[in-house]
């Protein structure tokens, strides 16, 4: 699992979002900005994540998995039935 560096520091948060709240733009091949890291923290349920570059992966993940997003890097998530979760972004 891949984990953010240690040097970060906490910029936002989103809103919690759930399968049918999610923005579409997050279902869909999407980035952060040069700098800007995310990490995915899901409250219940499956959320599956795509990185599409450079090497595609996709990871499941739960309340004990999180997802780490490296910036500029284009992932997307796809709900696996109900969800919760939010995004924390880091710099």
């Amino acid at each position: 699992m891949k984990l953010l560096p240690d040097s970060l520091n906490p910029m936002k948060r989103t809103p919690e979002f759930n399968e049918n709240s999610i923005p579409k733009g997050l279902l869909k091949a999407h980035t952060t900005k040069a700098g800007v890291w995310g990490k995915i923290v899901i409250l219940e349920g499956i959320l599956q994540y795509k990185i599409n570059k450079p090497k595609e992966e996709t990871i499941m993940l739960d309340v004990v998995k999180f997802g780490v997003v490296e910036p500029t890097i284009p992932h997307q998530v796809k709900p696996m039935g109900p969800v919760r979760f939010y995004v924390e972004f880091y710099h």
